[in-house]
């Protein structure tokens, strides 16, 4: 696959199709979008925002949640925020999310059959985390998109004139439902 990849890329270089996409790194709408990896939402969520290219930041994980208050989630936000002009976040949760219904036991089982030591699944509770709250799944869409709203709202290091909103977006047709 990566040698696909790698092929097309030199195409696409070659042939300057780079052109149409230039932008500066500072986002045209000022707004931070943190959703979920989802591979449904690569190109349906920016076309159901009618956001083209450099329009926002886009920042992606496993369910679009912001899981720990220092977390690389939040400092992407405090580097769009104080250093690329960022005036408005948006959370964004989507329907059926594959990682809502993660079990983390299933998952350790799954490293240790690949050949993660329990030594090393130790080692991650050494350092504070809860590793099975942490990879674990979650039950509803609206209270983790909430959550993640209010994690940012009530943030020491995000002032209060960055607006925050919450929304879950419909995985098949791209329909918005405001949550907070």
């Amino acid at each position: 696959m990566i040698e696909e990849i790698l092929k097309f890329n030199e195409a696409f270089v070659a042939k300057e199709e780079y052109v149409k996409y230039a932008t500066s790194k500072y986002p045209d709408k000022k707004i931070a979008i943190v959703s979920c990896m989802d591979a449904r939402l690569t190109e349906l969520l920016p076309a159901a925002l009618g956001l083209k290219n450099g329009d926002a930041k886009l920042i992606k994980n496993a369910g679009g949640i912001i899981s720990h208050p220092f977390g690389s989630a939040i400092r992407s936000l405090l580097i769009a925020i104080y250093e690329l002009d960022v005036e408005e976040i948006l959370v964004i949760g989507h329907t059926d999310c594959g990682a809502r219904h993660t079990d983390s036991k299933v998952m350790i089982e799954k490293m240790k059959e690949k050949g993660i030591s329990q030594k090393n699944i130790d080692l991650v509770k050494y350092f504070g985390v809860d590793f099975e709250k942490w990879l674990g799944g979650f039950n509803d869409v609206d209270a983790t998109v909430i959550n993640s709203v209010e994690t940012i709202r009530n943030h020491p290091l995000i002032t209060k004139d960055i607006k925050v909103y919450g929304f879950v977006i419909d995985s098949y047709t791209g329909k918005m439902t405001k949550v907070i």
